[in-house]
């Protein structure tokens, strides 16, 4: 992504779902779909779905400081996360491959 200041640069407060999907290495149907449920925080503005920035990097830094997966699902509207169990972390014969969409 360009680094331009004021469009796509690390200072941006929001990302677009296209962005999202690449920073994220799925498809932009799977982000949507995510939204959709009610699984991803995102904001519409006239029919255009953007995700804030900062619920990125929250769930890379709860990732990284917990050493453990985190769920988007699991995330609530004001940015905090509910507890994952451990079974629900590495669920066995799940059928999902470690490499992101299906």
């Amino acid at each position: 992504m360009p680094a331009t200041p004021g469009q796509d640069g690390p200072e941006a407060m929001f990302r677009s779902v296209a962005e999202v999907a690449r920073l994220c290495r799925v498809s932009k149907m799977t982000v949507y779909r995510a939204i959709a449920a009610g699984e991803f925080p995102a904001v519409r503005i006239q029919g255009r779905l953007i995700v804030p920035a900062k619920v990125i990097e929250a769930m890379v830094a709860a990732a990284i400081a917990g050493h453990t997966t985190v769920d988007v699902a699991d995330w609530v509207a004001d940015g905090t996360r509910r507890p994952t169990p451990a079974s629900a972390v590495f669920p066995t014969g799940s059928g999902r491959s470690a490499g992101g969409d299906r």
